[in-house]
């Protein structure tokens, strides 16, 4: 068998970076804060803060907004419909691609670390192949994300429809954790392609062969064997 795993460490490494950046990816899709709207205090907004995130807008409320609900106040945003901002559409389409594809990169990652820790030399096709999906999830997660940002900086607005019950323009706002967590977990992603890319396979594989020396300067140690003398005295017989 090859011995391999000493080639790896810091794809190992770059394994568990991707499996937090994808962990993250995934959690920045489902919340809400990814910008904060400071706005004026109404009958329906109470709390004079509203959440914007990649498919609800949402509120706290006093009274009695949602029919039983009287707590948090959330509505959909449709990607087709017209009042829904580019970056808006562009993050629900492009931050559930990269989840997938990230999903592939790190399966991708399990299959190379299994070869490489079962001795099983197939190059670094695997790893560049999983270092190419880790980059291609950081790059589509990245342009939702920086995008948002963008708008939130230059205070962009969003033309609500009357049933979300929030102003068309806030007081003022900024970035929520969403789009922390979201860079982040791109930040991960991007870092571990990286690190999957640069793997390079040995140029010759030493093997367990007994009897056999590792060369100096290896990372085998492999002990000369001892031929045993009463096995010897059973063959003259």
């Amino acid at each position: 068998m090859t011995y391999l795993a000493h080639t790896a460490h810091a794809q190992l490494a770059a394994l568990w970076a991707s499996s937090v950046g994808w962990t993250l990816t995934a959690v920045a899709l489902g919340l809400i804060q990814w910008r904060v709207w400071l706005v004026e205090e109404s009958e329906a907004v109470s709390s004079g803060v509203a959440w914007v995130g990649v498919w609800r807008a949402c509120f706290n409320s006093r009274t009695e907004v949602t029919p039983g609900l009287r707590v948090m106040h959330c509505t959909y945003i449709d990607a087709t419909a017209a009042f829904a901002p580019p970056e808006i559409v562009a993050a629900q389409v492009l931050m559930l691609l990269s989840v997938l594809v990230g999903l592939g990169g790190n399966a991708g990652g399990v299959y190379s670390m299994r070869n490489v820790y079962f001795g099983v030399a197939k190059g670094s096709a695997w790893f560049v192949a999983t270092g190419a999906l880790c980059l291609l999830a950081a790059a589509m997660a990245l342009v939702p994300l920086l995008w948002n940002l963008t708008s939130v900086a230059r205070n962009q607005t969003i033309d609500f429809p009357p049933d979300f019950k929030l102003p068309p323009a806030p007081a003022s706002q900024h970035a929520g954790c969403g789009i922390a967590v979201g860079l982040v977990g791109a930040a991960l992603m991007l870092v571990s392609g990286v690190v999957f890319c640069k793997y390079k396979a040995p140029k010759r594989a030493e093997r367990w062969t007994h009897g056999a020396v590792a060369p100096a300067g290896t990372a085998l140690a492999v002990l000369k064997g001892k031929d045993n003398p009463v096995f010897q005295s059973h063959e003259r017989l």
